[in-house]
């Protein structure tokens, strides 16, 4: 069965293949290993978050179609972050890498094991997150609150 996946992106560090864009554009090429993207987001460049003494960031988020399950979605988005450089045993958490891969939503899917929680627990506070997403996917809904991106993103900006 093919569920709608929403992942997001984020790039802070030059790779030997290109800067940040290139970083990203990159990834999204290796996505067609663990399904078909269906949109791209524009890439925002933002301010790191939490460990502030890195560079700035440029993020973007992708809907992908799959007919993986979510676990063995997230295991492909750890390979491609792995075929792309990012060791996450060896970094600071947070801190600079040349790609992050972030799955946010699976189609209505509530889970929380020890390795996934669907929707990304962190997301609905994240403008670097919600901005791209509501650009490509405004009406999606978050199946445990049922706010859309959209509403999540206005209520995020009436809070600042």
């Amino acid at each position: 069965m093919t569920e709608t996946a929403a992942v997001a992106l984020g790039s802070n560090l030059d790779s030997p293949v290109g800067d940040r864009a290139a970083n990203l554009r990159i990834a999204i090429e290796h996505l067609a290993s663990v399904g078909r993207v269906v949109a791209v987001s524009s890439f925002y460049d933002t301010a790191p978050v939490g460990y502030l003494d890195q560079p700035r960031f440029l993020n973007a988020t992708v809907l992908l179609e799959t007919e993986l399950a979510p676990h063995d979605l997230l295991e492909g988005l750890l390979a491609i972050e792995k075929t792309m450089g990012r060791d996450r045993s060896s970094t600071v958490a947070k801190g600079p890498r040349v790609i992050d891969l972030d799955l946010l939503l699976f189609g209505t899917k509530v889970m929380q094991t020890a390795t996934l929680t669907l929707p990304h627990p962190a997301m609905w506070e994240r403008r670097f997150v919600l901005e791209p997403l509501a650009e490509i996917a405004a009406d999606m809904v978050d199946p445990v609150s049922g706010r859309t991106v959209d509403e999540s993103l206005r209520g995020l900006k009436d809070s600042e």
